[in-house]
């Protein structure tokens, strides 16, 4: 297993703050209004670089605040990054599937997702783009950092392990808007990756998938270690 050069810390539901490279890298923004963020990480400073999977609220729900005040790099697919530049937002970056960038020092993937979009802008839905999820490189190690976003399982996970091969997973698990424990567990057998993180679950009542049904799915792994983190703690 690779030294795990890069501090996780899970702010809820899907949020999640790296810090590697000497940068502090937050996912998927929402803090204010997370029934699962700890109130202390209700403002997260500094940040360097924002990355969005997708436009739906429980992602982006501080991203233009955050990226007003402190003005880091947001990376974002072409539609939401275009959207935020209507909000003033600065220094957006705009990608899609299949690219990699260098974001200060740290090569990022947008990889594919299997979920929907929309952006909830006074009222209405209007389009975000596709959803995705993303893949860091950190240089020291290298060590390679896939989130998910909200998405199944789908077959092309493989080529994700394959390609880019992921030492650590953030997978969501909470099922009904997601996959599910069950389908989270292929989605690791397909990345072949050795370290999992549970996300997307629990927030709301309907979110019923447990780290623990995890578990019960990929027993048969004995070398798998699925980190059970609360929000605000620290891998």
């Amino acid at each position: 297993m690779a030294t795990r050069p890069v501090e996780i810390t899970f702010l809820g539901h899907a949020t999640f703050l790296l810090k590697g490279s000497g940068k502090n890298i937050l996912i998927d923004p929402w803090l204010g209004n997370n029934p699962a963020c700890p109130e202390k990480f209700h403002h997260v400073s500094p940040v360097d670089i924002i990355l969005i999977t997708h436009g739906h609220f429980d992602h982006i729900g501080d991203a233009v605040e955050l990226a007003r005040e402190q003005e880091p790099q947001v990376v974002a697919n072409y539609e939401t990054a275009t959207w935020l530049e209507g909000k003033g937002v600065k220094n957006t970056v705009s990608m899609n599937k299949g690219g990699t960038i260098d974001v200060a020092g740290i090569k990022v993937t947008m990889v594919s997702a299997d979920h929907s979009c929309g952006i909830l802008d006074e009222g209405k839905i209007i389009y975000g783009g596709d959803p995705a999820g993303f893949v860091m490189e950190f240089p020291e190690g290298p060590y390679r950092v896939y989130h998910a976003g909200d998405t199944n399982v789908f077959g092309d996970m493989k080529i994700i392990g394959e390609l880019y091969r992921p030492d650590l997973a953030l997978l969501p698990i909470g099922d009904r808007f997601t996959m599910g424990p069950r389908e989270a567990a292929l989605a690791v057998r397909l990345l072949g990756v050795k370290e999992v993180v549970p996300m997307h679950y629990g927030t709301f009542p309907i979110l019923t998938g447990t780290p623990a049904a995890l578990r019960d799915h990929l027993g048969d792994i004995s070398d798998l270690k699925i980190h059970e983190m609360k929000p605000g703690s620290s891998l």
